[in-house]
């Protein structure tokens, strides 16, 4: 949407060729094409991209226990399509690759990941990066951290699926890891369009990784009151699995198991630092309130 909204016109790429939501045709129902494409085939990626500014690699295998299958063909073609037509790649990453941290995390940050997803994603950046540097094409890699907002993937966002859908049912929120106050970075997705809008049609944002714009941090218990609060729903507090718990639920779910390696992202704080974006390109991020509270009306259409 947010390159619509900047005059370009877009092919939007996905397994089946629907979308659910099409926030551009209010206003430019013409500009985006949806078709239908398997990310891991690098001569349809090749042909879709012949002729195009950039190619934005926005794929996100839905389940964790697939990501070494799926990653590694799907990151091979979109790093075949553009070196094969010259357009930029700009990367829609995570904040796995820096693994456990003290501090803010800044993008020239070390690469230290904490488990074999954060690795998978720290490769992913590593050999397209050295593409880039040997001159065979131009990519840059946007870092977010956890999403919410509308648009969201279903089961893919703590913060919408597990913190406001249950209070907006009138549960208490049960995240299965971490701690209630542990300061987190959430990023808003409109934020990620922003930015991406802004560096596929740049000059010089290439051959480096910039984090997307994001609030201050929140634990889960600032953000699920907030969002009782502008939701005008009865404030409720956040549960957290305990960690012996957790573990030993490992043992016999497979997802429990592989959401562990992420666990120190929300039992400490994990804080995102897009300063030098914000510097660089001029943008902000969404004010949290605005954010929450176009988020919730999201949730309750």
């Amino acid at each position: 949407a947010a390159l619509v909204a900047a005059g370009h016109t877009v092919t939007l790429a996905s397994r089946s060729g629907r979308v659910t939501e099409r926030p551009w045709e209010a206003t430019a129902q013409d500009a985006v094409e949806v078709v239908a494409a398997d990310a891991a085939d690098a001569v349809r990626l090749t042909a879709l991209a012949t002729g195009a500014t950039s190619i934005v690699n926005a794929v996100n295998p839905p389940s964790y226990l697939t990501w070494d299958t799926d990653w590694p063909p799907v990151a091979a073609a979109t790093l075949a399509a553009a070196e094969a037509t010259g357009a930029g790649l700009v990367i829609i990453g995570n904040l796995y690759g820096y693994g456990r941290v003290s501090a803010p995390m800044r993008e020239d940050g070390p690469m230290r990941p904490a488990g074999h997803k954060g690795a998978i994603r720290a490769g992913m950046w590593s050999e397209a990066l050295a593409r880039h540097e040997a001159g065979r094409l131009r990519v840059t890699e946007l870092r977010s951290s956890d999403y919410f907002g509308p648009g969201t993937t279903p089961r893919t966002s703590y913060l919408n699926d597990v913190v406001l859908d249950s209070l907006l049912a009138g549960r208490s929120p049960f995240v299965p890891l971490g701690r209630a106050d542990a300061p987190h970075s959430w990023t808003y997705v409109p934020d990620v369009g922003a930015l991406a809008a802004r560096v596929a049609t740049s000059d010089d944002a290439w051959g480096r990784a910039w984090h997307v714009p994001s609030s201050a941090p929140h634990t889960f218990d600032e953000a699920a009151r907030d969002i009782a609060r502008l939701a005008g729903v009865k404030p409720r507090r956040v549960r957290v699995l305990p960690r012996p718990l957790g573990t030993a639920t490992g043992l016999v779910v497979p997802f429990m198991r592989e959401v562990r390696e992420t666990r120190h992202q929300f039992e400490r704080p994990f804080v995102l630092d897009s300063t030098l974006t914000q510097k660089t390109f001029g943008l902000a991020p969404t004010p949290w309130d605005d954010a929450l509270t176009a988020t919730i009306a999201s949730r309750r259409r």
